[in-house]
């Protein structure tokens, strides 16, 4: 009876793994299959898993839908295709075909058709995370410019400030809005206490309150020490090793100064006075310049002590922010995978399979939405890895698409083999090294 919680956790992970991997993966090959009909390649089976056949149908174009028993991964195989990765021809299905109807396969269309079919895969999941993340930021929308006071969070002490409050100045520093109110906030001397001008009710008054930037969680990072610790959104940490906290400025240097040592943390939880150890970890932090800062964290997102009110996003304004959300994530990850070849940080910053599991299962345990935007990004993040020039890839397909595009001819289907056993052998040792990750870091 013990283990079954463990055995309940271990289900809902793999289960969660499972829903985010079928998602990303059918959106995936339903751009080869949309795509490739449009350009006139006729797809003989779309399948959502590997194995023995649990479900299928054929629908009127006589294209077979079915769901297979192994839900890791899917595939479209095409008219003529030896096989599901369409990386070889079926000489005697091709021989038993005429010419008009060869153009309906794969190695019989014309390059612009395959190329266009093999793209329309990782193209089809950018456009994915795209939808997500702008229907996320339009339907949520973003931060009203004026720093005014929403709805106050719990915090230890007495508030006198009130919702609808307009935040003037801060300690005698001027705010005229929201971005100013963070930089003065970046910029105050810790305190207890702190002194805000506002407007309530069209009226100047004086009023006292917490830090502008708390030492509140606003968030808990995935698999990190505070996460672990079982510490909360909404946690405000009173002490770090007795010393107190007053803003989350302290705490950075604070968790530096103990080197990967455990550290003791007073909490404050709805009313509640907790103890907490943690022990940071040492993680590569990106940049904004490209580059990588390494530091030890413990976990905790900072924010204010009262929600901000927003305002309407129009689709015009979401979907380029969702496209620049996109261009973040891919250059991040790209730059990590460098800094990681090169050595300048740590190769464990590369999860395989059980690190991706592990954070589906954290990001459904955190909310619904939550878990979307996650599969939003990993949507990227597959698009990405499949448009590297590895054969067996798409990127690889482009590669020899790209060739034949130039010399006249594609490769002869000797040196397709090599190169295809050659990106298998490559891809599998990735996965491996990922999942040796995964198990050891």
């Amino acid at each position: 009876m013990g283990l079954l919680p463990e055995f309940g956790n271990l289900f809902f992970t793999l289960g969660a793994f499972i829903v985010a991997l079928s998602i990303i993966v059918a959106v995936h090959e339903y751009g080869h299959y949309i795509v490739g009909r449009w350009s006139g390649i006729h797809a003989e089976v779309f399948s959502l898993g590997f194995g023995p056949v649990l479900f299928s149908r054929v629908d009127k174009r006589g294209t077979r839908w079915q769901f297979a028993l192994l839900p890791f991964g899917g595939y479209v195989k095409f008219l003529g295709d030896a096989n599901a990765a369409s990386s070889a021809a079926d000489d005697a299905v091709m021989a038993g075909l005429d010419k008009g109807e060869q153009r309906h396969t794969m190695h019989g269309a014309p390059l612009w058709a395959r190329a266009a079919t093999i793209f329309a895969g990782p193209a089809f999941n950018f456009i994915f995370s795209i939808i997500i993340f702008s229907a996320f930021i339009a339907l949520k929308g973003l931060p009203a410019e004026e720093p005014r006071v929403g709805a106050l969070l719990p915090m230890p002490g007495q508030v006198e400030l009130m919702s609808g409050d307009l935040i003037t100045a801060i300690d005698g520093e001027p705010v005229e809005d929201l971005r100013s109110y963070y930089a003065v906030a970046d910029a105050l001397e810790p305190a207890q206490n702190v002194s805000y001008s506002v407007e309530r009710a069209g009226q100047p008054m004086e009023v006292t309150g917490p830090h502008p930037l708390p030492a509140r969680a606003a968030g808990i990072a995935l698999q990190s020490a505070a996460r672990d610790a079982g510490m909360q959104t909404g946690d405000v940490v009173l002490s770090v090793d007795e010393a107190p906290v007053y803003a989350f400025t302290q705490l950075p240097p604070m968790v530096n100064a103990a080197d990967g040592e455990t550290v003791a943390l007073r909490i404050w939880r709805m009313g509640e006075e907790l103890d907490v150890d943690l022990t940071p970890r040492r993680t590569d932090l990106p940049l904004p310049d490209g580059g990588f800062e390494t530091r030890w964290l413990i976990g905790l997102q900072s924010g204010t002590f009262f929600e901000h009110p927003m305002r309407s996003v129009s689709v015009v304004e979401s979907v380029p922010m969702a496209v620049e959300e996109i261009g973040n994530i891919i250059s991040r990850s790209i730059s990590g995978l460098y800094h990681m070849v090169t050595g300048a940080i740590s190769t464990c910053n590369l999860s395989g399979p059980v690190g991706i599991a592990t954070t589906s299962g954290e990001m459904a345990a955190d909310g619904l939405d939550s878990f979307i935007w996650f599969i939003a990004v990993l949507s990227t993040a597959v698009g990405l890895l499949n448009l590297f020039p590895i054969p067996i890839l798409d990127g690889g397909h482009l590669v020899f698409h790209a060739y034949e595009a130039v010399v006249g001819r594609p490769p002869s289907e000797k040196i397709l083999g090599a190169f295809m056993t050659v990106g298998l052998v490559l891809l599998g040792m990735l996965m491996l090294f990922a999942l040796g990750n995964d198990l050891l870091c």
